[in-house]
């Protein structure tokens, strides 16, 4: 008797700890497995988003019949998404397949369970059959030495009885689970299938835009003089604003010394002549504008993007222009391809400094932050004014859209002191 219990004590127990383990691991696979895929599913849904807006420019730029730059540039960066969901989906597959093996193990191992409990339950039975019918057992019963032996082998066969229907009960289970794993695998297969024909479908459009920009490349190789002048112009525009910008720096930080300088007089404190402050103007800045300095420069990577809608068409710093081939182009800051209409927005509180208007920028506004200047060109209208206090996402404007190639182009630049920034390291990730 004893042995039998001990027996039946070391199957149980044994069980218990193969299903707390299962049920570890796969809590854990699972839970992990799940964020990965929300993860992948987001990122897949932002990129449809990126490539309907750039369909929707392209469809706008169809309508002229001379192949432009901004066609060129709509199509590099619809080739840029397109590509980066056919990767987004390849992980996607990745994923579904490792979740379509795991399904194939968790059936494996339960068949195997569910034989293996059924082989048990089958000795079980014989083994009742032979020693548990209702005469031997209470021989068995009666055969005890004292009450207290009785009371233990009437306990047992309860304790067997109990144990025989857990087994039918967990037989019963365990067919249920696999077949929900073997629905839920059908269902991954499904998913698995869509996602192949929607990577098909993807690959062949990219295939097809990446001819177009090829013959767009061609077209315009041909045009080389007379995108080297527009080049030139566009230099020249930026080098004008440049200059005004650092004169607009160089005049705060003459009007703070005179502040500063006064300041002193008032305190009766000698000005400073050291050549080190002669030769290093800095700006001094009131107790609020060190503030709004300190949380501008705690938002990198995080302030808003100065318009609702839109992508970069052109990136900070030096680079490759993207027909004409040994010649680079420099850019001050981002270049933010939009929709005709949109509402220019500023990307933090501040005050703005000046209100101007360039040739080939067409209406310009520079905001200060602190120590920091944002810079928005190529406005069609201005509604703020010089020196007007404005918060974070106010509309200041809106966006030119050229009458020839129907582009709407916002030129975003951001400055801290004398020093120019990439806006991209600034502006949230889209």
């Amino acid at each position: 008797m004893i042995r039998r219990k001990c027996l039946f004590s070391k199957i149980t127990y044994a069980n218990f700890l193969l299903m707390v383990f299962f049920m570890l691991s796969n809590a854990t696979g699972y839970s992990q497995l799940s964020k990965d895929k929300e993860k992948l599913q987001r990122t897949k849904k932002q990129l449809e988003q990126d490539i309907r807006f750039t369909s929707e420019l392209l469809e706008k730029t169809q309508k002229n019949k001379q192949t432009s730059l901004n066609k060129l540039q709509i199509l590099a960066k619809q080739i840029k998404s397109r590509q980066a969901l056919i990767n987004t989906i390849n992980l996607q597959l990745n994923d579904v397949q490792v979740q379509i093996s795991v399904e194939n193990l968790q059936i494996e191992r339960m068949s195997k369970q569910l034989q293996d409990m059924k082989t048990e339950y089958a000795r079980m039975i014989y083994y009742a059959y032979r020693t548990m019918n209702g005469h031997n057992k209470l021989m068995f019963i009666f055969a005890a030495k004292d009450f207290n032996q009785a009371y233990q082998r009437l306990k047992y066969y309860q304790q067997y009885s109990s144990y025989r229907r857990h087994q039918v009960a967990k037989i019963e289970s365990t067919k249920h689970a696999i077949d929900d794993h073997r629905k839920e695998l059908e269902s991954v297969k499904i998913e698995k299938l869509t996602l192949v024909q929607s990577q098909q479908l993807e690959k062949q459009k990219l295939d097809r835009e990446k001819t177009e920009k090829a013959e767009a490349v061609k077209e315009f190789s041909s045009k080389e003089k007379q995108l080297l002048a527009t080049l030139k112009v566009k230099q020249k525009a930026a080098a004008e604003l440049e200059n005004e910008i650092e004169k607009l720096i160089a005049e705060d930080i003459k009007a703070s010394e005179a502040r500063s300088r006064k300041k002193d007089a008032k305190l009766n404190k000698p000005a400073s002549t050291t050549k080190e402050a002669a030769h290093s103007p800095v700006m001094e800045f009131t107790p609020l504008e060190k503030e709004l300095s300190s949380s501008f420069s705690a938002n990198r990577g995080r302030l808003p993007w100065p318009c609702d809608r839109g992508f970069i068409s052109g990136s900070f710093g030096e680079h490759p222009h993207p027909v004409l081939d040994h010649v680079t182009v420099k850019n001050n800051g981002v270049d933010i391809m939009t929709e005709p209409e949109s509402a220019i927005k500023t990307v933090f509180n501040g005050r703005v400094s000046r209100v101007m208007s360039f040739p080939n920028l067409n209406k310009v506004v520079i905001i200060r932050h602190g120590d920091y200047l944002t810079v928005y060109s190529n406005l069609e209208e201005v509604r703020v004014r010089e020196g007007q206090e404005v918060s974070a996402r106010q509309a200041i404007g809106k966006v030119h859209t050229n009458p020839d190639d129907k582009k709407s182009e916002l030129h975003f630049e951001l400055w801290r002191g004398k020093v120019i920034q990439n806006p991209e390291e600034w502006l949230a990730g889209k």
